[in-house]
């Protein structure tokens, strides 16, 4: 039987802990006998786990024995493992045990070196943390997770059901990943990624910044067709100054922040309001419906009707 440790260290996430047990726990083969053995390992007796206390039933010496290792996130991720964690898990890897780890467990496990090179991710809020800390790992925000063969990532908690939905179907099949996903009550797959999630806020300008009154101005003005030359009017500046001033005080440049704006006002009327697409695409500036659903899904990672689906609030 195929076996899956989970590490739990201290300060581990309780979501991040108990998702990936109860999803290879729902596995099943076609026979109804259980596909996994899951156990929960720890390199001390008790560790914290916020509002209570793990005590794991195996140690760290259980990761040489299994055939998948789960790296659940911790409240406050170190810089530094503890070294008989970083040799077990190199050791494992070494010897060719699938790892995986779960929204910022990605900390523990670029932390091993095992990442260097690779692709990650990681929650959306963390990954600029995890990108300045870990130069070597390429990280990826907008993605739900990536799977580098041995070694896996997934973005934020909920995420690490569908990372191991899909090493579940990896392993034994569309059915038995099925059968877990219903158990779960999950879909097998879900639409788009992680970027439907981040939060678009625009780069700010400072405060009492020459621009602040423009910044406003095309907020409430972004369902215009506007061009550079229309803005730098309303700014009283050249194109040229206009450009410079915008990459000084917000660190892009004019029709980007424009878009950015028109993406976000796109957001909140697919959430608050049942209007058809083609009446949001010109209430939110965008020249025609097939533009605004290809620079949504660009942003975003998704289309607006499955923003739409997964975002509005029907009560």
């Amino acid at each position: 039987m195929h076996t899956v440790a989970v590490l739990a260290l201290d300060g581990v996430i309780p979501f991040d802990l108990s998702a990936p047990i109860d999803a290879f726990g729902w596995a099943r083969l076609p026979d109804g006998r259980e596909a996994y053995r899951v156990r929960v390992c720890s390199e001390r007796e008790e560790v914290s786990a916020g509002a209570f206390t793990v005590r794991a039933p195996y140690g760290i010496e259980a990761l040489a024995e299994a055939d998948t290792i789960i790296l659940p996130g911790v409240e406050d991720p170190p810089e530094t493992l503890p070294p008989e964690v970083t040799e077990a898990l190199c050791a494992a890897a070494a010897n060719g045990t699938r790892i995986a780890s779960v929204c910022v467990g990605a900390f523990i496990f670029a932390a091993t070196g095992l990442l260097d090179g690779l692709r990650a991710t990681t929650h959306w809020f963390a990954a600029p943390d995890l990108a300045r800390r870990y130069p070597k790992v390429t990280v990826d925000p907008n993605v739900l997770y990536v799977d580098n063969g041995q070694f896996l990532t997934s973005a934020g908690a909920a995420a690490a059901m569908d990372m191991c939905l899909h090493m579940i179907r990896m392993d034994h099949g569309s059915a038995v990943a099925a059968h877990a996903a219903r158990m779960s009550v999950m879909p097998l797959e879900r639409e788009g990624g992680q970027a439907q999630f981040i939060v678009h806020d625009q780069p700010p300008a400072p405060a009492g910044a020459t621009l602040e009154p423009l910044l406003a101005w095309l907020e409430d003005n972004c369902d215009r067709d506007l061009m550079l030359d229309d803005i730098a009017g309303e700014a009283g500046m050249s194109t040229r100054t206009l450009n410079r001033r915008f990459r000084e005080q917000t660190g892009t440049t004019p029709l980007q922040w424009l878009n950015r704006a028109r993406v976000r006002r796109a957001q909140y009327l697919l959430e608050t309001t049942s209007y058809p697409v083609e009446r949001i695409a010109t209430q939110a500036g965008f020249g025609s419906p097939t533009a605004f659903r290809e620079r949504f899904r660009r942003v975003v990672g998704t289309s607006p009707q499955g923003y739409r689906r997964a975002f509005r609030s029907t009560s």
